[in-house]
């Protein structure tokens, strides 16, 4: 779960393309752990509301980093033109 680690690293990088990059992975690693908290929810005892609860975090923050990841590459894009 390293999703809050590669925002920062993001954050912290020295061009707009590494930037991007950062942020691809920490979209990956999102869908990644959506992955493993369906597995929780699927196959082993735990609270279902709080699985729930994390499970639609998750996603809520899937979007953002996939909407940020759209941005970023329409504006690379423009500016390798």
């Amino acid at each position: 779960m390293s999703i809050g680690a590669n925002v920062i690293e993001g954050k912290n990088s020295s061009s707009r393309a590494e930037f991007k990059r950062y942020y691809e992975v920490a979209l990956k690693s999102s869908n990644e752990t959506k992955y493993w908290f369906c597995l929780l929810r699927d196959g082993f005892e735990c609270s279902d509301d709080e699985l729930k609860k994390l499970l639609k975090e998750c996603n809520e923050l899937s979007k953002i980093l996939a909407s940020s990841v759209l941005s970023l590459k329409k504006k690379l894009n423009t500016t390798t033109k």
